[in-house]
C-alpha cells in the first residue's frame, strides 16, 4: 500500500471523504508538522504544538493515483486561506501536503503549478508542500468520526457537504 498524508482543515472532513475513495484501504486521523512529541487534541487545538490536523491515507496505487488524491484534496478544501478552513482558525487547520518521497513532492508541486496556471482559485494557493514528519494518530474517539456521528451538527453542516463534493466532482473515484 502507498501512503499520502494531507492537512486541509478538520481531519473529520478529510477522513470522511477519503474513506469513500475507491482504492483507499485505510484513513487514520492524526497530527503532524509540529514540535511537540505525542500531542493530544487539546494541546493541538490550543495552537501551541505547531501540529496540523492530518489524515494518513493508505491506498492501492494501482486503483487510485496520488494525483487523483490531490485532485480530491484540492476540491474539498480551500487551499487559499492561510491557517483557516471556514470557521476553523489556527495553524492546526492549515493546508499542507506531507510528502512521503521525492516523487510525491514533485507531483504536489506540479499540481499546485497546474491549478495556479488554470486560475482554479481566486487567490494564491498557500498549501505547504513539506517532507513527511512524525505522524501521531489522534485519539480513538476521532477515528471514523463522521460514520459514527452523521447527525452531529458539525458533521451535518460541514463534513457532509464535503462528502457531497466528492460525489459531485469526482464521482468516478467514489466507492
Amino acid at each position: 500500500m502507498a501512503q499520502a498524508t494531507l492537512a486541509g482543515g478538520c481531519f473529520w472532513c478529510l477522513e470522511a471523504v477519503f474513506q469513500r475513495v475507491r482504492g483507499v484501504d485505510q484513513v487514520v486521523s492524526g497530527y503532524m508538522g509540529g514540535h511537540t512529541a505525542h500531542p493530544d487534541y487539546r494541546a493541538v487545538c490550543g495552537g501551541d504544538t505547531g501540529h496540523a490536523e492530518v489524515v494518513q491515507i493508505s491506498y492501492d496505487d494501482s486503483v487510485v493515483s496520488f494525483d487523483s488524491l490531490l485532485d480530491v484534496f484540492f476540491t474539498i478544501h480551500d487551499p487559499t486561506t492561510l491557517n483557516r478552513q471556514g470557521n476553523d482558525v489556527g495553524t492546526q487547520y492549515r493546508s499542507a501536503i506531507f510528502c512521503h518521497d521525492a516523487a510525491q513532492q514533485q507531483q504536489a508541486n506540479a499540481k499546485v503549478a497546474e491549478l495556479t496556471t488554470a486560475h482554479a482559485f481566486n487567490a494564491p494557493i498557500v498549501t505547504q508542500i513539506v517532507p513527511l514528519q512524525t505522524f501521531y494518530p489522534a485519539e480513538t474517539y476521532h477515528q471514523d468520526y463522521f460514520n459514527r456521528n452523521p447527525n452531529q451538527p458539525y458533521c451535518m453542516a460541514v463534513v457532509g457537504p464535503k462528502v457531497g463534493k466528492l460525489l459531485k466532482y469526482h464521482g468516478e473515484l467514489s466507492q
